[in-house]
């Protein structure tokens, strides 16, 4: 496998994941202009949280996300490693527009099984690099988790 090379500045390179993190938040913030409202207004399970509670908890994941993607670069992370972390940044990007910009509850829950199944490999993979690139994630998958959860009771629900 090759690696990216170690030569370009580390500071650099964490902005380079910041920035894709920052593309993926943006992609899902473009289709969820009027999510609040939306989701307001489905039919949700009694443990369903409160609307305010997702950009909360997106903004930390996000952080925690693109850290991950550096120090597994840091520790010498292939190309191959670093597309199944990009793959499931797109993952995460193309979410939202299905959930909350079609209305396409059942594809979003067949596509956050994607997402879910691509997050595991990524935390599978940075193991090998760094142990704390992956557990960075344990928190995203398991609040995809829970997003599963909730979108196959919305999609049954409404």
């Amino acid at each position: 496998m090759t690696t990216l090379p170690l030569r370009h500045h580390p500071v650099r390179v964490l902005f380079v994941f910041i920035v894709a993190v920052v593309v993926t938040a943006v992609v899902g913030s473009l289709f969820s202009i009027s999510a609040g409202d939306e989701y307001l207004a489905l039919r949700r399970p009694g443990w369903a949280p409160p609307a305010w509670l997702f950009g909360l908890v997106w903004t930390v994941l996000y952080a925690m996300i693109a850290a991950s993607g550096w120090l597994a670069w840091r520790n010498g992370a292939s190309r191959a490693e670093l597309t199944v972390f990009g793959v499931q940044l797109v993952l995460n990007a193309a979410w939202t527009p299905l959930f909350f910009g079609l209305g396409w509850y059942g594809v979003a829950f067949a596509e956050i099984v994607l997402l879910w199944l691509a997050i595991v490999a990524v935390v599978v993979v940075f193991w090998w690099r760094s142990r704390a690139a992956a557990l960075l994630l344990a928190p995203y998958l398991a609040w995809v988790s829970f997003a599963a959860a909730l979108n196959v009771s919305i999609a049954v629900l409404n």
